[in-house]
C-alpha cells in the first residue's frame, strides 16, 4: 500500500521501471508517484522516443522531478528508438539510428552523471532486411566500445540485455549466452572492463532458459537484474515464475545490486501493483 516501505524488502532493493509503472500519469509527476509508493529508486527508457538530444529545458524538468521526488535513479537507457514498439534498439542499424545512437552517448552519459546514475543500458538493435548480420555486428561493437567509454567517464557500468524472441524476433540477442558473449567482446576491445549482462528474467523464462543455471552461469558477470512475471510480463504472483526462489539464488550466488520492477501493472493503478514483492 502506498507509503509502506518497498524499495528493499529481505535483501533485495527494488526499483520502479518509470517507463512501463506510472505511465498513467506524466512523466515529470511518476518520481513523486514512486516516493509515495515507498520507493527511493527509479530508472528509465530514454524518454524522449523521438530525440536522442531533447533540449536542456526537457533535461532540466526531468531532472527537476527526480531529485524533488527525493529518489534515486539507477538507471537509464541510452537512445534506442520508440520503446515499447518495433525499434528495439539503435545501435547495430545501418544510417540515421546509428547516427541517433551516437549523438545521444555523451547527453545520456551527462544526464545520467547529473543525478549519480551508474548504469547505462545499450539495446543492440533488430537485423535490418538487405544488410549482412557480420555488418551490424562490427558497427554494433563499434557503437558499444563507445558507449563503454562513455560509461567509464562518468563511472557507470555499460549493460547488454538479452531480449525475448518471441516478442523480439528480429533481435539477435535472445539468450543470455548470446549477450555475455557481446559484453565479453566490448570488455576485449575497451580493456575497461565496465560492461555487464543485463539479467531480466522475463525475457530469459519467456526464451524457455534454464533460470537457475543462468543465475549460477553468469551472475558474477551481472550489472542489473529486472523483473516481471511470466506469462504475461504482470507484477509478481501473476504468472507461473518463481521470482522469489530465483532472487534468493542470485543473492547466494553474490549478486547483491538493484533489482527493477519493469512489469505491467494491469488494469490497476499502478501503486496498486506491489503487494507481492518477492521478501
Amino acid at each position: 500500500m502506498p507509503g509502506s516501505a518497498r524499495s528493499t524488502a529481505g535483501d533485495h532493493r527494488f526499483d520502479v521501471n518509470l517507463s512501463i509503472l506510472f505511465t498513467e500519469l506524466p512523466l515529470s509527476e511518476r518520481p513523486a508517484a514512486a516516493a509515495a509508493a515507498g520507493f527511493d529508486a527509479v530508472e528509465l527508457w530514454w524518454p524522449w522516443v523521438d530525440s536522442p538530444t531533447p533540449g536542456q529545458s526537457e533535461l532540466a524538468a526531468l531532472r527537476k522531478a527526480i531529485q524533488d521526488a527525493g529518489v534515486r535513479l539507477t538507471g537509464l537507457n541510452f537512445y534506442a528508438g520508440r520503446l515499447p514498439g518495433p525499434d528495439r534498439g539503435a545501435l547495430s542499424l545501418p544510417g540515421e539510428e546509428s547516427e541517433r545512437f551516437r549523438a545521444n552517448i555523451d547527453v545520456a552519459a551527462g544526464f545520467a552523471q547529473s543525478l549519480g546514475c551508474t548504469a547505462l543500458n545499450a539495446l543492440y538493435g533488430n537485423r535490418v532486411d538487405g544488410v549482412d548480420p557480420a555488418e551490424q555486428d562490427a558497427l554494433a561493437l563499434e557503437n558499444l566500445v563507445l558507449a563503454a567509454r562513455a560509461a567509464d567517464r562518468i563511472g557507470a557500468i555499460l549493460l547488454i540485455e538479452a531480449l525475448n524472441e518471441p516478442e523480439s524476433p528480429l533481435y539477435p540477442l535472445v539468450s543470455a549466452p548470446a549477450a555475455v558473449g557481446v559484453v565479453d567482446k566490448v570488455n576485449a576491445a575497451t580493456g575497461l572492463d565496465n560492461a555487464r549482462f543485463l539479467m531480466d528474467l522475463y525475457h530469459l523464462a519467456m526464451n524457455g532458459e534454464d533460470l537457475p543455471a543462468v543465475i549460477d552461469r553468469y551472475a558474477e558477470k551481472t550489472g542489473h537484474v529486472q523483473i516481471a512475471d511470466s506469462p504475461g510480463r504482470g507484477a509478481p504472483g501473476t504468472g507461473s515464475l518463481p521470482l522469489e526462489e530465483l532472487l534468493d539464488r542470485l543473492r547466494k550466488a553474490g549478486y547483491d545490486g538493484w533489482i527493477g520492477l519493469e512489469y505491467k501493472p494491469g488494469e490497476r493503478p499502478s501503486a496498486e501493483a506491489f503487494g507481492r514483492l518477492p521478501r
